[in-house]
């Protein structure tokens, strides 16, 4: 089955956001593919859906963000871009509230998780911005810190409003932080598409499928084919490493008629039991994890 590819646009208020997604359009729409837009806003009119061509499948998710107050209206729309639509390419504009790991976790439903291929997170830097984030409050200083983490490709947008001391100052503090991501100084949200295509999907190819040692966020999706038993899975949960923060789906114990739903975020495991059959996935969200050791473990249940 083809799996829809996802990009998550992240970065924080004012970065240009919007603009870079309208640059990726346009060349999506030049090499043939089908895309579709999930677009988030804080408030209950959307500002930005306007600069998205009529002819291009858009969903507004208003009223909230969809890492914390609206995930159940993000797994709807999400949804019905899938089955509609059936995008080559979905591109998921955040707020710039938006925290990376929770607007993963948001798009990785149980239900279709196994049909969605996650290819990176683009941070968008407003360069001027970064210089001046200590006249922020803590939080938003953090906020910041955690977009720049989690990015596959990081921009440094506006640099025609940068000396070259200060782009090479943002650049190694970029790269400090991550220094596994893609940096790029940018004006107006302009790059070699290419090589973005190219590089993000390199890194969420890497952290996905092999074993090297990076601080990217990655997902893994596993279904199960069968019942499982309780015991053997309360062991897994106690081996977990530090760095799983997520993990939700659906599961089935050997003594249940149905299954449970399983929600696993920074090391507390909670457990709901189901009336009705459910799609057995379990989606884990991570950092520097071997996915292939984690698929062996859980076989063996």
């Amino acid at each position: 089955m083809k799996k829809t590819e996802v990009y998550i646009l992240s970065g924080f208020l004012g970065s240009g956001k919007t603009t870079l997604l309208k640059e990726l359009l346009l060349h999506e729409k030049a090499e043939g593919r089908k895309v579709a837009v999930l677009m988030n806003e804080f408030g209950d009119i959307s500002i930005d859906s306007n600069e998205v061509d009529e002819d291009i499948p858009l969903k507004e998710l208003l009223g909230g963000c969809v890492c914390c107050t609206i995930q159940d209206k993000l797994e709807g729309q999400l949804q019905s871009l899938l089955i509609e639509e059936k995008p080559d390419v979905i591109y998921l504009e955040t707020t710039g509230a938006a925290h990376p790991v929770e607007t993963m976790d948001s798009i990785l439903s149980p239900y279709f998780a196994d049909r969605l291929c996650m290819k990176g997170i683009i941070t968008v830097v407003d360069g001027k911005l970064w210089l001046d984030r200590k006249k922020m409050s803590p939080s938003v200083q953090q906020l910041l810190i955690e977009q720049v983490r989690h990015g596959n490709m990081l921009l440094i947008n506006k640099q025609d409003q940068l000396t070259e001391e200060e782009k090479a100052r943002i650049t190694f503090e970029l790269q400090s932080i991550n220094p596994q991501a893609f940096t790029l100084l940018t004006s107006y949200s302009k790059l070699p598409f290419q090589r973005l295509k190219g590089m993000v999907m390199q890194f969420a190819n890497d952290t996905v499928k092999t074993t090297i040692q990076t601080l990217q966020l990655s997902s893994f999706v596993y279904p199960f084919q069968h019942t499982i038993s309780a015991e053997k899975f309360e062991a897994f949960l106690k081996e977990l490493p530090d760095t799983i923060y997520r993990i939700k789906g659906y599961i089935q114990f050997h003594q249940n008629k149905y299954p449970d739903l399983f929600q696993y975020s920074y090391g507390m495991p909670l457990m709901m039991r189901e009336d009705m059959k459910m799609p057995l996935n379990l989606v884990f969200i991570g950092e520097d994890v071997n996915w292939k050791e984690m698929k062996d473990k859980l076989d063996m249940l």
